[in-house]
C-alpha cells in the first residue's frame, strides 16, 4: 500500500489489492482472458463501475459525479503465478482505514471485475454456446452469471426481493427498515437493487434482526447493471453484488432468483419493474404460478399506491389486480403474508420439481428479455394503445419508463437528451393523460432525482 497522493481536490489513495475468493481460483488461461477483457474495449466501464463502488454509499445519483470529483482515478488488473492482481490508482480515500481498503468495499470491488469479465469473456459472441438471441439462451446466460457470482445456493425459500425509489421521503425510508425488521425476525434473506433508499432500508432492518435471531449466515444481495450502478452506488450492508449486462437481464435476475416481491414507493424505475413482472405473470402460461407481491408503504403512501393502482387497472385491465396485493402501514402484516406466499412458493415447487434457488418455471417470452436501446425514435414508435393484450403493452409501457430512467440517471440516456431534446411518448388519448399524470406527480414528490432541480427528459403526446 502506498501513501497516499494528492492529484485530485479530494483525498485519494494508490492500492494493490489481491482479491480472495471467486477471482483466486482462476487458471492461468483464464487470468490472462479476464486480464485482455479489463484492458480492452471494456475498460471505461470497469473504471466507472469500479469508482462507484468505492464511493459506495454516496448520496449523489448523477452518474458523472464520481468521475468528475475523482478525474484521475484508474484500475488495472494484472495477471500473476498465483491468480489476479487489482492495482488502484488515485482511489477514493473514503474506501480506506488507515491505509487498508475496507474490506466490504474489497468484497464488491472484486465481484465488479468478475462480473463484467465474465460478461466480456463468457457473452463476447467468441464462440461461447450461449445463444442471446433466443429466450432460452438469455436464461441461460442470467443463471450463468448468478452461478458464476456464487448467488445459487440450494437453501430453503427464503428470498425476498424489494422494490421501491432511491429518492424517497424520511417516513417511507423508515418505513422500509421496518418491514426489513420483521422480515428479518423471520428468517428471510433480502434481495434489491443494491443502492440507497428503498433498496438500502429493508436490509438495515433485516441486520437488526438477523443479529437478534442469532441468523449469522445472511444474503443481502444487491443485482445492478453497468449503466445504473454509477447513479445508485451499492449501499454498504450488500455482501453479494452482481452486475448484470443490462436492466432486461437484470429484471429476469430478480424474477427468477427471489420468492417474492415488496414493492415501496419509488418513481419511474419502480413503475418500469412493477409493469414487467405483471406483464410476465398476466400470461396464460403463469396464471397458477405462485408469486408473492406485495406493494406497501406508510399511510402518507396511500395517495401514491392508489395512483399505481388506477394507472394499472387503466392500462392493462381489472385482471392485473389480482397479481398483486396493497397493504398500508403495517409492516408485520407484510411479512406475515410474504412469508405465507413464500410458503406456497415453496410448495409448488416441491411439487413441479423445480429448484428451490432459480425459477426456471415461470415463463419470460423474448420481448421481455430482449434489451431495449432507448434512442427518441423507439420511444416514439412505442404502441401504447388500447386493444392490445395486457402481456403486450405491459412489455411496451415498461419501455417507455426504462427510457424514462435513461433520460434520468444514464450518462448515455442523459447524452440523448442535451444533443436531441426530451423523448417524445405518444398513446391513446386516455393512457397519456395518466401516464402524464403520473409522471407529475413522480416530479412533485421529488421521486425523480434525490439533489437538484428535476428537468423532464420526455414529453407525452396524445
Amino acid at each position: 500500500m502506498n501513501d497516499a497522493v494528492t492529484t485530485s481536490t479530494l483525498p485519494v489513495q494508490d492500492a494493490r489489492i489481491y482479491p480472495r475468493g471467486g477471482l483466486d481460483i482462476l487458471s492461468r488461461r483464464e487470468v490472462a482472458r479476464l486480464r485482455d477483457a479489463s484492458s480492452g474495449g471494456m475498460h471505461e466501464l470497469l473504471r466507472r463501475c469500479a469508482l462507484a463502488v468505492l464511493t459506495s454509499g454516496s448520496a449523489n445519483d448523477d452518474p458523472r459525479a464520481a468521475r468528475d470529483l475523482y478525474p484521475n482515478f484508474d484500475i488495472q488488473v494484472t495477471q500473476q503465478d498465483r491468480g489476479v492482481r487489482i492495482d488502484l490508482k488515485n482511489a477514493p480515500a473514503m474506501a480506506f482505514v488507515d491505509g487498508e481498503i475496507i474490506r466490504g468495499v474489497a468484497e464488491l470491488l472484486f465481484a465488479t471485475v468478475r462480473d463484467l469479465a465474465w460478461t466480456a469473456i463468457e457473452l463476447g459472441g467468441d464462440g461461447s454456446g450461449v445463444d442471446l438471441r433466443t429466450s432460452e439462451g438469455i436464461t441461460e446466460a442470467v443463471f450463468g452469471l448468478l452461478r458464476n457470482a456464487r448467488i445459487l445456493e440450494p437453501t430453503e425459500p427464503n428470498l425476498v426481493v424489494c422494490w421501491g425509489g432511491h429518492s424517497i421521503s424520511r417516513d417511507e425510508y423508515i418505513y422500509t427498515k421496518q418491514v426489513g425488521y420483521e422480515l428479518g425476525l423471520r428468517g428471510l434473506d433480502i434481495c434489491t437493487g443494491c443502492g440507497p433508499g428503498a433498496m438500502k432500508g429493508p436490509m438495515k432492518g433485516a441486520t437488526i434482526a438477523h443479529a437478534k435471531q442469532r441468523h449469522s449466515r445472511t444474503r443481502y444481495i444487491g443485482i445492478t447493471e453497468p449503466g445504473i450502478i454509477a447513479a445508485e452506488s451499492p449501499n454498504p450492508i450488500v455482501n453479494h453484488l452482481v452486475i448484470m449486462p443490462d436492466i432486461e437481464k437484470r429484471l429476469e435476475a430478480f424474477v427468477r432468483l427471489g420468492h417474492g416481491i415488496i414493492v415501496f414507493p419509488g418513481g419511474v424505475g419502480t413503475a418500469e419493474e412493477i409493469l414487467y413482472l405483471l406483464g410476465i405473470l398476466l400470461r396464460e402460461e403463469n396464471a397458477d404460478l405462485p408469486f408473492p407481491l406485495i406493494l406497501t408503504g406508510p399511510t402518507i403512501a396511500a395517495p401514491y399506491f392508489e395512483q399505481i393502482d388506477r394507472f394499472l387497472r387503466l392500462t392493462l385491465g381489472e385482471a392485473a389486480t389480482s397479481r398483486y396485493e396493497i397493504v398500508i402501514g403495517d409492516p408485520a402484516a407484510v411479512s406475515k403474508k410474504m412469508t405465507a406466499g413464500i410458503r406456497k412458493v415453496r410448495e409448488a415447487r416441491i411439487a413441479h420439481k423445480d429448484s428451490f434457488y432459480f425459477n426456471w418455471g415461470i415463463q419470460i417470452p423474448l420481448e421481455f428479455q430482449q434489451p431495449f436501446v432507448p434512442s427518441h425514435e423507439a420511444m416514439a414508435a412505442l404502441d401504447l394503445h388500447h386493444g392490445r393484450q395486457p402481456s403486450a403493452l405491459a412489455a411496451d409501457l415498461r419501455r417507455a419508463f426504462s427510457g424514462i430512467v435513461a433520460g434520468n440517471v444514464k450518462e448515455e440516456g442523459m447524452r440523448r437528451i442535451e444533443e436531441h431534446g426530451p423523448f417524445e411518448i405518444h398513446g391513446a388519448p386516455d393512457m397519456m393523460q395518466a401516464l402524464d399524470g403520473l409522471l407529475r406527480a413522480f416530479v412533485e414528490q421529488r421521486r425523480m432525482k434525490i439533489a437538484g432541480e428535476y428537468r423532464p427528459c420526455y414529453r407525452v403526446v396524445a
